[in-house]
């Protein structure tokens, strides 16, 4: 069964890219690529993966043993790993991609990492005549397997618009939003907006169950009016079955939280509501919910 669903793209000229990184995001984001008709090198940490990957989506020779090498010759690299030092372990170094990237190409991470490392490696690449995209993406595994995903990226507007054409292959909306680290600090909003939502929703289905309500269909109505959402929508009805592998998991989301915290604590942003969801995500962590999706916040008020 393939990792990605099918899909239509738009018809852009082939490139020839690299791919490092692939897991439940990084795989099928490549293999949008590949559908789309890019010229496709993949590169993992675990090699079985890419060898996986290459008997689903290319030709014999299509993953490289290193970083370096899977770059050698590419238009652009896109990466997606776990955290800033898998980020630099993947770009820096001899066997890093900037080392084997040819002048004038683009690396795009879409590693959810701090804002930092975007700024730091937007730095060494244009010191060594390459350019560098922070570029987070919001959607899930289901997003990436469906190449629905909203990309927000940082960096030069000239290399935006080159290497956009060719990341509409896995997503449905994606935009420049300032310079290096933008894309890395918008996706921090993203992530404080969910984390309250995702508290505040489950607060709802525990209240209404207490009081004896049929609470899916108290969503139905609800989610006709203001209190809609997408976490309502998706993860209401799970949530009340007590359901939770369906989506982001809860190690990911405390990672994701804690850029968010120690970079609230050098702007000066006041984050009580965010603090403290955090905190409760550790609660499901010590229950035993590490691998549990988000919505598995409701575990606690049970």
């Amino acid at each position: 069964m393939s990792s990605i669903n099918p899909r239509t793209y738009e018809s852009t000229p082939s490139q020839t890219v690299a791919f490092l990184g692939l897991g439940v995001m990084g795989g099928p984001m490549a293999g949008h690529l590949a559908k789309a008709g890019h010229k496709v090198t993949v590169y993992n940490r675990t090699p079985a993966k890419a060898e996986a990957w290459v008997a689903e989506f290319g030709a014999p020779g299509r993953h490289a043993a290193t970083p370096r090498e899977a770059a050698a010759g590419a238009d652009i690299v896109f990466s997606c790993v776990g955290n800033d030092d898998d980020l630099r372990a993947v770009v820096l170094g001899p066997n890093g991609a900037f080392a084997g990237m040819k002048k004038g190409s683009v690396l795009v991470d879409h590693t959810t990492a701090s804002a930092d490392v975007a700024r730091e490696l937007s730095n060494a690449a244009a010191s060594t005549g390459l350019q560098f995209i922070d570029a987070p993406v919001s959607g899930g595994q289901a997003g990436a397997q469906n190449g629905a995903l909203t990309v927000m990226c940082g960096g030069d507007k000239a290399s935006f618009e080159r290497v956009k054409p060719v990341m509409d292959a896995f997503a449905r909306a994606v935009t420049l939003l300032g310079a290096s680290g933008a894309g890395q600090l918008a996706k921090m909003v993203n992530q404080i907006a969910i984390a309250g939502l995702v508290q505040g929703l489950s607060e709802a289905i525990a209240f209404g169950q207490r009081a004896g309500l049929d609470m899916k269909l108290v969503l139905e109505v609800i989610g006709k009016g203001a209190a809609q959402s997408w976490q309502m929508d998706n993860r209401g009805k799970t949530m009340i079955d007590g359901k939770f592998d369906y989506g982001f998991a809860v190690d990911w989301m405390r990672k994701d939280l804690g850029l968010v915290l120690d970079e609230a604590k050098r702007n000066g942003a006041r984050l009580p509501v965010t603090a403290l969801v955090d905190q409760f995500y550790a609660d499901v962590q010590q229950a035993g919910g590490r691998r549990w999706d988000t919505s598995s916040l409701i575990i606690r008020l049970k």
